[in-house]
């Protein structure tokens, strides 16, 4: 009885680790409502502002794709109890987030500013690409995702039943709208300065690359049902603003209405 309620409380924990880095967050890469944010912080030189934080990214992006692949769920398997393991998941992920927030070092050199209403509407478009974020895990399965799930199944002593493959709303839309609004987040702000900039770039294309691979094992779980979505549903890209490239001469190629969608996250 007392291993059951260790559990959850597990899975709880690291929930609450989660629920912190992620209540810090906006402010943090919104400079918003936080003392330590993206733009504001102790001062460094920029040579040794950019070190410190391309490692602080790289630890995360490690950390955050090796825990994901298939191969290593294998190996850990045969280490970790499997309720725990999507629970330790989010615990290290959340743990290195902090870090990250905790030693970013600003690098206040502006690359574009705004202001007027064209700075109102990225600040908006900010807050949106949270509203995004946050629908999305809610669209799948957000207990599923953060571990929760598994960890009362365990306290049950159930097995926790596996998301089908499904097409909740924005699903049928992109195949990755929670990458989608991380994108949107970490782009839309008024004032662009070189250390917002470093992380935007490293992270944006950190997200592309994971995806391929996400993409690879989505498929080898879910064969030609994940393939066919894969080929109705942009990536990223809702259909309109896909349309509208095309319409102003870019090769885009015409995809249909989506009837699946599957589970995110690693």
């Amino acid at each position: 009885m007392i291993k059951r309620l260790l559990i959850p409380t597990y899975g709880l924990l690291s929930y609450a680790v989660f629920l912190v880095s992620m209540i810090y967050a906006p402010g943090f890469f919104g400079n918003t409502l936080v003392s330590k944010s993206i733009d504001v912080g102790a001062a460094s030189s920029p040579g040794q502002a950019f070190l410190i934080n391309l490692q602080l990214i790289g630890l995360f992006a490690i950390q955050h794709s090796i825990m994901a692949r298939q191969r290593f769920k294998q190996w850990w398997a045969r280490h970790l109890p499997a309720p725990c393991q999507r629970s330790t998941y989010v615990l290290l992920t959340s743990l290195l987030l902090l870090l990250l927030f905790w030693q970013w070092r600003p690098i206040p050199v502006v690359v574009w500013s705004t202001s007027g209403i064209a700075a109102w509407l990225l600040v908006g478009l900010y807050w949106m690409g949270w509203v995004l974020v946050l629908a999305s895990t809610h669209m799948i399965d957000h207990l599923d995702l953060f571990g929760l799930r598994q960890s009362f199944s365990a306290m049950r002593g159930t097995e926790p039943l596996r998301p089908a493959f499904r097409t909740p709303l924005l699903y049928r839309l992109v195949r990755h709208p929670l990458m989608l609004g991380f994108l949107i987040v970490f782009w839309a702000t008024p004032e662009m300065t070189a250390g917002h900039l470093l992380f935007a770039v490293v992270i944006t294309i950190y997200i592309l690359i994971a995806l391929q691979f996400e993409e690879r094992d989505l498929i080898a779980e879910f064969g030609a049902t994940y393939q066919q979505y894969r080929e109705r549903v942009p990536m990223l890209l809702p259909r309109v603003l896909r349309r509208t490239a095309a319409g102003r001469g870019g090769a885009v190629p015409d995809e249909s209405r989506a009837t699946a969608s599957p589970p995110s996250g690693g």
